[in-house]
């Protein structure tokens, strides 16, 4: 029996407080083995981000859990437990260019964590580890020393997951981690992240609008679908509609799932 890494209880996330309260995300359910990609898809809108941020931190959650290797991590936590987190937990976002310092050396930016949480013997156990993971992520030892600016799209990804991954962690949330790429590098990048899982034996949760891109990606292992209805489009978003353990027919599924939801409307 597969194992949980991560799960989701009634997770409420909002903004705001009495009248100005926003519900981003309301009842979010589903949960996340270890060693597998979960997909999370859905339109703008509709909280599949806000659930990633909430996961790693980055946003505060109202109601419900998030449950990591078996303990709860929204609420309050020491700072030996959110160095650890931090650390276990990564994040590839979605706009390259927007996410990467870009007053900083392509070192630094891959080294930031490192430093900040310790993770090297010696200078020399750091410089290794970085050219390392530069060169496993496809760029070159000499492009250490260059700024964001002076590469393409792709490469700025590349360079996005080198800091995630230098980090050795267990979990990673990829929020449509190739949505800001042309598609001649997409599938480039796509490639790069089933080669990391295949050799670190990594979890990730695939953060994506377009569901044609899970389709061809080739790694993700489940599928959940959030959806946006006309009840809730000024304030909430619905509960995952569809979740499937296999994907061989789920474009399918979820076209009859939707055809179903709307002749309901009517």
């Amino acid at each position: 029996m597969s194992e949980k890494l991560v799960e989701i209880k009634d997770l409420e996330i909002s903004f705001g407080e009495g009248s100005k309260k926003f519900v981003a995300v309301k009842n979010a359910n589903f949960f996340i083995n270890k060693g597998e990609t979960f997909s999370l898809v859905g339109e703008s809108g509709s909280g599949k981000t806000t659930i990633g941020r909430a996961i790693i931190g980055l946003n505060n959650t109202s109601k419900g859990e998030i449950i990591f290797d078996g303990h709860k991590i929204n609420g309050k936590k020491s700072h030996k437990e959110s160095s650890d987190l931090i650390r276990r937990i990564q994040m590839i976002f979605q706009d390259p260019a927007a996410s990467l310092n870009e007053r900083a050396t392509v070192d630094y930016i891959i080294s930031e964590g490192l430093y900040n949480y310790h993770l090297f013997k010696d200078e020399e156990d750091r410089k290794e580890k970085v050219q390392k993971m530069i060169h496993e992520v496809g760029l070159l030892k000499e492009h250490l020393t260059r700024y964001p600016h002076e590469f393409s799209g792709g490469q700025r990804q590349r360079i996005g997951i080198a800091r995630a991954l230098v980090m050795e962690p267990d979990f990673v949330i990829a929020d449509e981690p190739i949505s800001a790429l042309d598609v001649s590098v997409r599938a480039q990048v796509l490639n790069l992240l089933k080669k990391f899982q295949k050799e670190l034996g990594l979890t990730y949760l695939f953060i994506a609008h377009d569901l044609s891109v899970v389709r061809l990606s080739q790694i993700v292992s489940r599928l959940s679908i959030r959806e946006l209805s006309s009840k809730w489009r000024r304030q909430r978003s619905c509960l995952t509609i569809l979740s499937t353990h296999t994907l061989k027919h789920f474009y399918l599924l979820y076209r009859f799932q939707i055809q179903s939801w709307n002749a309901r409307r009517f």
